[in-house]
């Protein structure tokens, strides 16, 4: 990994193109200056929300369970991948200095892809655990040890390395002659692959597949495992879905929330048609949904529709309150 970055950063010495210019957002000062406050607002949340939730997990012993330390983990992940993108957005926005140079684009290109391949296997991971405790509660313990919760996460960094390594190395060496001008406020595959000077048919595919395909693949999965886990709990509880649905409601959202934006952005990444314009426009809509909102919602959804958290929360509250009545 250090080598392809290494690499990529000698790429300069024989590519015409240095840096790139992010097109951006807006061109108008006014609404440049409300998106700056809009996301630094909204990124101030995803800091303070996401950590607050890996908080309270660690220092409430109540939340010591395979569910909080996946939550916990994934509130991690959302808060790595929204500052991939997000810092930077912020900057070019009051600046409007839309400059990024070669080796730091790569580099941003590479940890995007390392961190939603973590997330999908995250979000896999609490899909099984979920259905473990729900469709087998007395083996609930033993299949969801501590030692199994780690391989999860190790299995998850191990397979979003892989899923970065595996469409990086095709990038990294596409010659870039100009123009410069990348399509987003942000660098990524799609975007930066048709600045390039050579044909990337076969590579386009590869993007597509790996990401894309499975991006939809384990997303309809995912949503498949949870109808089965509501017709198991139908069937057991003689139509009663109220508890079970509260329970994974929560976890379809976020699935919901994790995978649309993907499966536009990847599935269909390479618009060459009048309609370019009108797909940008969308393609933007959900990279800021990806980066931006779904981090800031995931911990309102897994707290206020969570009772043990909510409980974790008060508690954690009142130590908080309690020296300072002391005194």
């Amino acid at each position: 990994l250090l080598f392809l970055l290494i690499e990529s950063m000698d790429r300069i010495n024989y590519s015409v193109v240095s840096e790139f210019v992010l097109i951006g957002l807006s061109n108008s000062w006014e609404v440049n200056l409300f998106l700056f406050w809009f996301f630094l607002v909204f990124y101030a949340g995803i800091i303070l929300g996401n950590l607050f939730i890996v908080f309270t997990v660690i220092t409430d012993s109540h939340l010591h369970s395979p569910m909080y330390f996946l939550l916990a983990n994934l509130s991690l992940l959302d808060l790595g991948l929204s500052s991939i993108t997000v810092p930077k957005m912020i900057s070019d926005l009051l600046t409007n200095c839309n400059v990024i140079s070669f080796p730091k684009c790569m580099t941003q290109i590479f940890f995007i892809h390392v961190m939603g391949g973590v997330e999908m296997v995250l979000l896999i991971a609490m899909a099984y655990d979920r259905y473990t405790a729900i469709c087998k509660p007395l083996h609930y313990l033993s299949v969801m040890s501590p030692k199994m919760c780690v391989s999860f996460v190790v299995a998850a960094w191990m397979v979003g390395i892989i899923h970065a390594v595996s469409q990086f190395v095709f990038v990294i060496n596409l010659p870039f002659c100009g123009p410069s001008k990348v399509d987003s406020f942000y660098c990524d595959f799609p975007r930066i692959m048709k600045l390039s000077c050579v044909d990337t048919y076969k590579i386009e595919f590869v993007i597509i597949a790996n990401s894309g395909f499975i991006s939809m693949a384990t997303f309809f999965s995912l949503i498949i495992s949870y109808i089965f886990i509501l017709v198991t709990v139908w069937k057991r509880s003689s139509g009663d879905l109220s508890k079970a649905f509260v329970t994974l409601s929560a976890h379809i959202t976020v699935v919901i929330l994790f995978f649309m934006p993907c499966m536009f952005l990847y599935v269909w990444p390479f618009p060459t048609t009048s309609l370019d314009k009108y797909l940008f426009s969308l393609d933007t809509f959900f990279a800021i949904v990806d980066f931006v909102i779904t981090p800031v919602l995931n911990p309102a959804i897994y707290t206020l529709r969570n009772r043990d958290m909510k409980v974790a929360m008060r508690r954690l509250s009142q130590q908080i309150v309690s020296p300072r009545e002391m005194k």
